[in-house]
């Protein structure tokens, strides 16, 4: 006697699962972006008579080859861990943030402005209240960005962008006029923090403690994200927030929830920067390092926990920046342009999501 089973029934379906094929292609192109990104660097150098292999090279050595460059790697990845949250925490609603830089050198101006004001006051408590006014900063300022796109519409991306020129416009003239230290004759800054309260280093290693302080945030990120219901309800608002508004999820208030915690992580870098690097609030702060984040955020898809190697990998392309510079005869910009060749081969790479798994591979119905 046979039995009529369906196919479907008889045995088990063949093939990679649909959570499986999302995981392979997690992993697997923002690899193939950075390989891509490499290699038309690589041709870029070729064309001009440089050896890629001697570039590739000195990236490893001033970036990774020695406990200098190491530390100096690390050094350089602490800010970009908070800067690229400030990208990654919106876009899990599917916003495009990218005014990291403002919230950054606000950040690192509240907090500079906070130190002084409380000289006299237990350091860890000082550390604590210029973290906190720096955290308020940038927090609000990115906040404002997420409060326009939830009451008016406006588009976040250019909304967040040109608050970042704003900011930056603010942090000039503050500098320069009313908090500027009658001190800092040619360089302005305002009155540097007191000794006490600058951030010092870990344990036995050459890296202050904003890299620890950059992991953890990106940890707790990725629990927030993926393991309570308030993380839950920001990613079923981001895949489709009229079904998530149907079903009584609060979208604006989660909107400007997120874009303020992602402001706050920036503002929070600017803190750290100042108080670990610069001591003062001053215009080696407008360095790029929002920026930058978002070039680390792209190349992690958006995954807190995937923020920590790829700040690391850009961290050692700008530190083996100067070596290369020397070695080779290269001009400064020479490392802008390798960031534009991996910045435009992740975006690139998107076009590839869902596609990547060969259909052969996958298990019935899975990707239809």
């Amino acid at each position: 006697m046979t039995l009529g089973l369906s196919p479907s029934l008889a045995a088990p379906a063949r093939g990679l699962s649909d959570a499986a094929c999302r995981w392979i292609e997690a992993a697997l192109l923002p690899i193939l972006a950075i390989l891509a990104g490499f290699a038309a660097f690589a041709l870029f150098l070729a064309v001009q008579g440089h050896s890629p292999a001697e570039f590739a090279s000195l990236v490893w050595r001033g970036g990774f080859g020695t406990a200098f460059s190491l530390a100096n790697t690390l050094q350089r990845a602490a800010p970009l861990f908070l800067t690229a949250l400030c990208v990654a925490l919106p876009a899990q609603l599917g916003l495009v943030v990218i005014g990291g830089e403002g919230a950054f050198v606000l950040g690192g101006l509240a907090a500079a402005a906070a130190g002084a004001t409380l000289a006299g006051i237990a350091p860890v408590a000082g550390i604590a209240a210029m973290a906190l006014a720096g955290a308020l900063a940038g927090g609000l300022w990115i906040g404002l960005a997420g409060w326009l796109r939830h009451a008016r519409g406006v588009n976040e991306t250019i909304s967040s962008l040109l608050l970042s020129y704003i900011a930056i416009a603010l942090f000039n003239h503050v500098v320069e006029g009313p908090l500027r230290d009658p001190a800092s004759l040619n360089k302005p800054s305002t009155a540097p923090i007191p000794a006490e309260f600058r951030i010092g280093t870990l344990p036995g290693i050459d890296v202050h403690w904003g890299f620890a302080v950059g992991v953890l945030a990106c940890v707790l990120s990725a629990f927030v994200i993926r393991r309570t219901t308030f993380g839950f309800a920001a990613r079923i608002a981001g895949g489709n927030p009229r079904a998530a508004a149907v079903q009584g999820l609060p979208v604006g208030r989660l909107v400007v929830a997120f874009a303020v915690a992602g402001g706050a992580a920036a503002g929070v870098a600017g803190m750290v920067d100042m108080a670990a690097v610069q001591g003062s609030a001053n215009a080696s702060l407008i360095a790029g390092t929002g920026y930058t984040g978002i070039l680390v955020a792209f190349l992690a898809r958006q995954n807190p926990l995937a923020i920590v190697p790829m700040a690391i990998l850009v961290g050692g392309i700008a530190a083996a920046g100067g070596l290369v510079q020397r070695r080779m005869g290269l001009p400064d910009a020479t490392m802008l342009v390798l960031q534009g060749c991996l910045f435009l081969s992740i975006l690139l790479s998107e076009t590839l999501a869902g596609r990547l798994v060969p259909k052969a591979l996958r298990a019935e119905g899975v990707g239809r």
